[in-house]
This record gives C-alpha cells, structure tokens and sequence, in this order.
C-alpha cells in the first residue's frame, strides 16, 4: 500500500476532500485538491481551511516518506503551521511539500535521546504554476513511552 492509499484509508480528512497522492518520497511529495464547490469561498476559490489541510497533508505524507520506519518508537506529530496566502487560489490546487533537514540528522537525535523536530516547507499552486500560498510545518518524532 502507498502512503497516498494509506493516509486515504486512515486520515476522513483526506478522503472528505478527496486528495490524491502523486510524488512521495522522502524528501518531497506532491498532493493535488480537486476543484469542488463544496470546498470553495465566497470567491469562487479553494477555502483556506481545504487549502492548509492539502498542505499539511503533504507536509505529512513527507514526513511518512522519510520517518515511516521510524514509527516502532516515535510518532510524528505536527508542532506549528503558519501559511502565507499569495495569490488568489482558483480551480484544481497542488501542494508541494520539502523536508527542510537531513533525515540522518534527524534520525541522529532521536537516537540520542531526544525530540526531534524538523521544518517542511510547502508551496501551493495553481495550475498555471503561480504559487498560491506557502506554508512550513515543523514535525516532531515525539519519543513512544
């Protein structure tokens, strides 16, 4: 199973909103929001509220990519998001996601002991390729008990 097809089994917002999953890898992933109107403004554009869970829901799906075998003795969970909205966002949205650390490093502190935490950077675009909204989500590998 992919890590798209996992997250749309498990995570209702995923499938509620009807992302879908292309490019996952450890170091990137790309997420795609359909154009509907149940999840536009009241300008005719995707809502913000759809538009920052595309983005967080790439920024997580990197996170799997990269942290997925990691997962027996730490769960990731996000710490902060902020968003920058652009542009004005209109028809069909992809959101681009990056891991802003080494995974090595990364694994490295969580062997040490400790919490690791890690930025994802998120760029939104419209089809005609403007970026729409950035976002950076800072991760957590928070230690199982």
């Amino acid at each position: 199973m992919s890590i798209g097809e996992m997250l749309s089994a498990t995570v209702p917002m995923v499938k509620t909103l009807g992302l879908s999953y292309g490019e996952v890898t450890p170091e990137r992933a790309v997420v795609h929001l359909p154009d509907e109107p149940e999840y536009r403004n009241h300008v005719g554009g995707p809502h913000a509220g759809a538009m920052f869970t595309l983005g967080e829901s790439a920024s997580g799906a990197v996170v799997l990519a990269a942290f997925g075998d990691q997962l027996s003795r730490a769960v990731p969970l996000p710490v902060t998001a902020d968003i920058a909205f652009k542009k004005l966002a209109m028809g069909p949205v992809t959101a681009t996601a990056t891991l802003g650390r080494p995974v090595a490093d990364v694994i490295a502190e969580l062997d040490a002991g400790e919490r690791p935490e890690f930025p994802v950077a998120v760029a939104v675009q419209r089809e005609d390729g403007a970026v729409t909204s950035e976002m950076t989500v800072v991760w957590t590998l928070r230690p199982n008990s």
